[in-house]
């Protein structure tokens, strides 16, 4: 018996020896001979990708990669097999020259367990769905939705004339619901009344589900599968309803293909310059093998498109809000400039109008600086090359050599925040963006990501930045409570940003009071 337990202590401890050896193994050779050593940056990123996913779990990734590029220089080491830089020509050359593929971290943004554009790892079938849905976001085909857009921002006056100043309110939520009426209208061609509805206490079921998925990405990027499934039977109605986030939209959006399919068999559906973007999508044939594209494309690709336009220009519009609430002065600018062109408060000039303010546009372009809502890391996969002679080549990445398979990433969070392009780059200043050049200011500007994987909304999100800002500014007057604050409002990201808080309350007093 004695010799048996001996003999089983002595394996175990030579497993454990074995173990030992193998980990100190990697660490010296993550530290001193992997390709990526000569790169700076913390030891303890080098030999694990535990010590970025805490930030990543604790929701600030962005500033500490900000930190890192800081005090390491334009070039870091994040990961063994993680790089980070800052650098615009490097940029251009990742993303709009060699065009690398996305990184599988995508892959958490799967919606109906399935792909769409963003989580399309491979540029060339990412390339073959934008063309579906391109037309759509195109400046011309957007003007033809304008009068519904017009009709949702007086909704939301009304809303908040109705509310009259009495309380205030919770910006994410009411620019979500906002926002998920322009997006279902302009993609479906049918109304939600989702403001209407939570004007009455309601939240529809649909923007709750908006505002859970990125949470739900999150939380599957970082737990194996396996806990992911074992965690989402958690007997909770709040969490059940988040994990099933997907399942919600995946529904609505199936309810509207198969309906509007239906119309289209029946002939029912009249030819028309304002088309909707499901109608584009269900009449578009992949061109690599000419056939429609399925309905389980479909519903992922209008569910991805849902999800992206509304919560993302939802919290935005909150940070350009509660940034007036604090700055007088920048609100009797904007009020002066749109009163000499908005005559009727409840009417919008038309978007060509807004454009061509020049305070109006100053302050969009700062709030997209500092408070766009996807500055987060924009990871691509070293592509394999091969010169001439056959040997396989690195990558040229600011003078360090990066092997095929090294994830490397930049991140707007830190090219808008660039000392060097923007002076007192966290204060807050639209007067930057009123002088006679602003190319290299503009070139650092990337709230939309950069590239061919830019953000295919990123049309319809301007104007309804310009409309809704011309819409409160003119009729409110905003004041935030003692809760509302910079520490409540800290941002912090899951890829999208958000207020430490999860709230921005606001109160919106109409000027006639």
């Amino acid at each position: 018996m004695f010799s048996i337990a001996s003999t089983n202590f002595s394996v175990t401890l030579f497993a454990a020896a074995a173990l030992a050896t193998l980990l100190l193994a990697r660490v010296i050779y993550q530290l001193f001979f992997s390709p990526l050593s000569a790169i700076p940056g913390p030891w303890y990123a080098a030999i694990s990708d535990l010590w970025i996913l805490s930030h990543v779990i604790r929701l600030q990734q962005c500033k500490t990669v900000h930190e890192l590029l800081e005090t390491y220089g334009p070039v870091v080491r994040i990961g063994p097999n993680r790089v980070v830089f800052k650098d615009l020509s490097t940029t251009k050359s990742v993303y709009s020259v060699h065009k690398f593929d996305k990184s599988v971290y995508y892959k958490s943004l799967l919606t109906n367990e399935n792909d769409h554009a963003m989580t399309t790892l491979e540029h060339a079938p990412h390339s073959i769905r934008r063309k579906g849905y391109a037309p759509h976001y195109t400046p011309n085909n957007l003007a033809q939705f304008q009068p519904e857009i017009h009709d949702f921002a007086r909704d939301l006056v009304q809303t908040l004339n109705s509310i009259s100043g009495e309380k205030s309110v919770d910006c994410l939520t009411l620019f979500r619901q906002f926002m998920v009426d322009v997006i279902v209208t302009s993609s479906y061609g049918c109304r939600l009344g989702a403001l209407k509805k939570w004007a009455l206490g309601v939240e529809d079921a649909l923007c709750t589900a908006i505002s859970d998925f990125p949470k739900r990405g999150i939380l599957r990027s970082v737990v194996p599968t396996w806990m992911w499934n074992l965690v989402c039977k958690i007997p909770n109605y709040r969490w059940r309803q988040m994990c099933d986030s997907d399942k919600i939209m995946a529904e609505f959006v199936s309810a509207r293909v198969y309906e509007l399919r239906a119309q289209m068999n029946a002939g029912k559906l009249h030819e028309s310059e304002k088309v909707p973007m499901l109608q584009r999508l269900l009449k578009y044939r992949y061109s690599s093998t000419g056939e429609l594209m399925p309905d389980t494309d479909i519903i992922s690709e209008a569910m991805g498109h849902m999800i992206a336009g509304s919560d993302t220009t939802s919290t935005t519009l909150s940070y350009f809000f509660w940034e007036l609430s604090r700055r007088p002065d920048m609100m009797m600018k904007l009020r002066a400039e749109l009163e000499e062109v908005m005559h009727d408060s409840m009417s919008v000039p038309d978007i060509t109008v807004l454009q061509s303010l020049p305070y109006l546009n100053a302050f969009i372009k700062e709030g997209l600086r500092i408070y766009g809502a996807a500055p987060s890391l924009l990871e691509r996969v070293v592509p394999s090359h091969t010169s001439k002679a056959g040997d396989v080549e690195p990558f040229d990445l600011m003078g360090f050599a990066l092997p095929a398979g090294t994830v490397v990433s930049t991140q707007s969070w830190s090219l808008s925040r660039d000392p060097s392009v923007f002076p007192s780059p966290e204060t807050f200043l639209p007067e930057r963006w009123l002088v006679e050049d602003t190319s290299l200011m503009s070139a650092h500007l990337l709230p939309f990501g950069f590239g061919t994987r830019v953000c295919g909304g990123q049309n319809l999100a301007q104007i309804m930045l310009r409309v809704v800002v011309a819409s409160i500014v003119k009729n409110f007057d905003i004041e935030a409570p003692t809760e509302t604050n910079a520490r409540s409002m800290e941002m912090r990201d899951s890829f999208v940003i958000f207020p430490a808080a999860m709230s921005c309350l606001l109160t919106f007093v109409p000027r006639n009071n």
